[in-house]
């Protein structure tokens, strides 16, 4: 580990000029600028009045954060195919963050499992075909074609049909994450 790169990016994060940092320290500013720049190495001690006078705690200083994934490509993704429908999780582990998107694909006659109530929110965009959107207790659906959206509360049992006869795309997107 950059100890110094480390310290001086804590330090720039907090907004704090070498001479700020000195001051709450009781290090020179001298000393402060040749640790940033690895010409010397601070005591275990010293490091613990850095380290808490940047706001963070030794474990802190010393766990690198996992650089985060922002950009997924159909590598990523993971297939389950169904019976009458596939789901590609496009976002690996997404259950940990908050929402999850899914491309769903039902084939003609297919149907999605029931998604059941929920506190969160759900949106889908049909990218291709067209397909009904059912709620517990309702016979006739909403009908959502390509290009088009819905957005629905999730306090409802609902689920998607392919009621017509090509294959539907459907994005969708659940928050909490619920697939």
């Amino acid at each position: 580990m950059d100890i110094g790169k480390r310290i001086r990016q804590l330090r720039i994060q907090n907004n704090l000029t070498l001479e700020e940092l000195a001051s709450r320290t009781e290090l020179t500013k001298g000393f402060l600028s040749q640790l940033e720049r690895n010409l010397s190495s601070p005591s275990i001690q010293t490091l613990e009045d850095i380290t808490e006078a940047l706001g963070t705690t030794m474990a802190n200083f010393f766990t690198e954060d996992a650089a985060e994934q922002i950009v997924f490509t159909a590598e990523d993704a993971f297939v389950d195919e169904r019976s009458g429908y596939t789901i590609h999780w496009i976002v690996p582990n997404a259950q940990k963050n908050a929402m999850e998107p899914i491309l769903l694909e039902i084939e003609p006659g297919g149907k999605s499992e029931p998604v059941y109530p929920h506190s969160g929110e759900e949106f889908g965009y049909v990218v291709s075909g067209r397909i009904v959107l059912m709620r517990e207790g309702s016979k006739k659906g909403f009908t959502v074609r390509k290009g088009e959206n819905f957005y629905i509360s999730g306090r409802d049992v609902h689920w998607l049909e392919n009621n017509g006869s090509y294959p539907a795309a459907v994005l969708w997107i659940s928050t909490p994450p619920t697939f």
